[in-house]
């Protein structure tokens, strides 16, 4: 057996001694060992054949999973428009210039369009980077000077940084009955059942992402080599996705994303009750495809897990945060993901999580950052806080 998921040694969290986590490698199966349990192999072909270099995860491995991900878990994405434009609105304010883009874009059903809101900081320099986020909650204003939990924007252009945000009901609205009738419908024509595989809400919010940096590639004001796409929760599944398809995102930051985000589908609840593949398919029948449903009483039969989702980030940097008390998103199987996506970050010569230890529980409250990987565990409850914020922003996210 060898160690995938390796880490400095030492540490660990405060009280009774904890059990060590591993994830190992069977190198004659197909299998990772994680917490005891056999889970897929992010390096293993689907030949069967070992991935050793990082050429080797680029020019096959990546594509096999991406490919496993969407027909399975996200289904498949919506294409490229045929026409895409950006009609951009610049109103300055002393501290800040805030940007209003209307995006249009076409596909074979028609024409739609959806807002994206940009807040770049007046430093004499291009912003330390950009957060773009999928914003579920409709928290982001046109005040530049708002600064609310979730969405802290006068905080993050202070530090530094740019930030940009879309209403993901603008591209999805998310309801059963109308998901599809803002941008899915422009795709598929809007009086036929979609396929058994095609993307639905959150396969979406994933696609309007990269919309918005096919805008921010071109802002003169933006350095698009340093853009990290963020989401809460559900937007945090989109926002993993999202970056785990679009090599463009220099970071994705899956803040409490719980099932079909960072958390594995293979734990079931976690034994604290967390949201299984069945229940998240029960309660929201329109953020996945209909091949994802034929999973729902049989996880173990999925060829992928969400550690390989994780690692479809390497070698770019993967943010995982998880919250102690938000036992629905299992927080311990969102560290065990994290922890077994090290193995791909390795094949870079980054495998570090700046973990302490593999222990459940790490030290809360304080973010921990290797090369590539980073990672912390705020207490309280399913949230994106302040908080947290404090440690995206000041955690060097856009360097090695």
């Amino acid at each position: 057996m060898v160690v995938v998921a390796a880490l400095c040694a030492g540490g660990g969290s405060a009280g009774q001694p904890q059990p060590v986590r591993t994830a190992a490698v069977t190198q004659a199966e197909k299998t990772v060992t994680i917490d005891g349990e056999d889970y897929p192999n992010p390096l293993r072909l689907h030949s069967g054949a070992a991935v050793t270099t990082a050429a080797e995860w680029e020019n096959t491995r990546r594509a096999e999973l991406l490919a496993d991900f969407r027909e399975n878990v996200y289904g498949q994405s919506l294409p490229a428009p045929s026409t895409q434009t950006f009609t951009v609105t610049s109103t300055d304010f002393p501290a800040v210039t805030r940007k209003i883009i209307t995006i249009t874009v076409t596909g074979p059903e028609g024409t739609g369009s959806f807002e994206v809101k940009l807040f770049v900081p007046k430093t004499g320099a291009k912003p330390r980077g950009t957060f773009l986020m999928i914003d579920h909650r409709g928290e982001v204003g046109d005040d530049p000077d708002r600064s609310s939990g979730i969405a802290p924007v006068s905080t993050i252009t202070a530090a530094g940084y740019a930030f940009a945000a879309f209403d993901a009901g603008e591209v999805a609205p998310d309801d059963s009955g109308s998901y599809r009738s803002t941008m899915i419908d422009l795709f598929h024509p809007a009086d036929q059942e979609l396929p058994a595989d095609a993307g639905r809400a959150i396969s979406a919010w994933a696609w309007g992402a990269s919309r918005a940096m096919d805008y921010l590639q071109t802002d003169p004001d933006i350095d698009p080599t340093k853009v990290a796409v963020i989401g809460h929760s559900r937007s945090g599944k989109a926002a993993l996705w999202a970056g785990a398809q679009d090599t463009r995102f220099a970071v994705a930051i899956p803040n409490n994303s719980g099932s079909t985000g960072t958390k594995l589908a293979r734990r079931g609840d976690g034994g604290v009750g967390a949201e299984t593949v069945a229940r998240i398919n029960g309660s929201f029948p329109h953020w996945f495809p209909q091949t994802y449903k034929a999973y729902d009483d049989r996880v173990e039969s999925l060829p992928v897990d969400q550690h390989e989702l994780v690692a479809l980030m390497a070698p770019r940097r993967v943010v995982v945060a998880s919250a102690t008390d938000d036992a629905n998103a299992d927080p311990e199987g969102e560290f065990l993901a994290y922890l077994a996506a090290a193995q791909v970050y390795e094949l870079y010569g980054l495998g570090d999580t700046g973990l302490p230890s593999t222990s459940w529980r790490p030290p809360t409250d304080e973010g921990f950052r290797g090369p590539a990987m980073s990672y912390h565990l705020r207490s309280g409850g399913h949230g994106l806080t302040g908080a947290d914020w404090d440690i995206y922003l000041n955690g060097d996210l856009f360097s090695r």
